[in-house]
Formats: structure tokens, C-alpha cells, sequence
């Protein structure tokens, strides 16, 4: 299967799917320091005839953890939904779009599953919405329970009131963007091993 891992410099998704034997690339503005990664607008190459599409638009201004700062920033919130739809509506059969809780649910549509890192064998929390395009829904792989602090369900990338660990710092947007291996092992044993007729 060819695969395309779009706004992806990590190269977590491609290489899960690599492993597996099919011919996957990252697509992103950003280095991956890999053979297997296009350095470039993706948007460039949605035409190139993949059979398969994960994602990863930046969420900067579709997140709603940064809704604050919303009305001050229309135009590139406007710009960051036309990418959506653009890649929503690439000429590729079967495509995810990954994306934090966002406006994408209320000015493009509802996703159609939300997952969370502890669902795939991740000793962490991280609601992750899905659009999907002739794809099935994720099944979980591995339940990680969590510690009970002051009454409240942690995993161990959160503090005890429940926000995420990871202090400010330059790269800490990075770190937050990638994906988790659990997650990426699921897409790839799950959505690559489906047939043109499976959906």
C-alpha cells in the first residue's frame, strides 16, 4: 500500500507503517532527517496516487484548548480550516485526519471516533479526535490503567490536577504534536492491512 503520513516530521506513523512493508512517506515543511520523508507542501503532492492518507494538520489555530486567542486570529483560523478541507477532500481513497478537540467539529464536522493514548498500551492522556474516509474506527489494543490522585483518574504525562506535564520550552510543541507509538502501531496493523473492498 502507498502511504502518505501528511504533516508528519517525526516520522512515527510512516515508520509503523513501513515496518509492515508498505511503501510510506512523511510529507512536512519540516526536516524528518529520513529517506523516507518529502520536505515540502503536502498540498503538492495529494495527487500523487496513495492509497492511504494519515493527516496531522497543525491544530495552532484549531484547538479549542487555545479558544482565547481565537478572535484575534481569524484570518489564520480560516486558513487552517481550508487546509483541512483540502486535505479532507484529497483524490486519495481512504484518509484519517488526527487533530486535538478542535473547531473542526463544529465548521467542517463531527469526528467520526475520539481516542485516547491509554487505549493503546500509552501510560498517558491525550483526547485525539479522527475524521475518517473509508476507514474503519481504531479498536483499542491495551487499556493502561490509571493512578487514582485526590479523586481524579492521571496517567503519567499529566500532573495531579490533570494538565499536561511538559513545561514551556522551545520544543514543546513538538514534543505535544507526536503522535504516540501505541497509536501509530494500531493505525498501521489495523488500516494496513485493509483491502480496496473492506470498507
Amino acid at each position: 500500500m502507498k502511504v502518505l503520513v501528511a504533516c508528519e516530521f517525526s516520522g512515527t506513523v510512516r515508520d509503523a507503517f513501513r515496518s509492515r512493508g508498505h511503501d510510506a512517506w512523511s510529507c512536512d515543511l519540516l526536516d524528518s532527517n529520513s529517506e523516507y520523508h518529502i520536505q515540502r507542501d503536502v498540498s503538492l503532492v495529494l495527487s500523487d496516487g496513495w492509497d492511504l492518507m494519515v493527516g496531522h494538520p497543525p491544530c495552532t489555530y484549531l484547538a479549542v484548548s487555545g479558544a482565547r486567542w481565537f478572535k484575534d486570529r481569524k484570518q489564520e483560523q480560516e486558513e487552517a480550516l481550508a487546509f483541512v478541507k483540502a486535505l479532507l477532500e484529497a483524490p486519495i481513497e481512504k484518509i484519517a485526519i488526527e487533530n486535538p478537540v478542535s473547531i473542526i467539529s463544529s465548521k467542517i464536522r463531527l469526528p467520526d471516533q475520539i481516542i485516547q493514548p491509554y487505549q493503546f498500551g500509552e501510560d498517558a492522556s491525550k483526547k485525539t479526535c479522527l475524521w475518517l474516509k473509508n476507514l474503519p474506527k481504531l479498536v483499542p489494543t491495551e487499556y493502561v490503567e490509571p493512578k487514582i490522585v485526590n479523586g481524579k483518574k492521571i496517567w503519567a504525562n499529566q500532573t495531579p490536577s490533570g494538565q499536561n506535564k511538559l513545561g514551556p520550552s522551545i520544543d514543546r510543541w513538538k514534543l505535544r504534536s507526536k503522535t504516540y507509538q501505541g497509536i501509530a502501531e494500531a493505525m498501521a496493523s489495523q488500516w494496513g492491512n485493509l483491502n480496496t473492498n473492506d470498507c
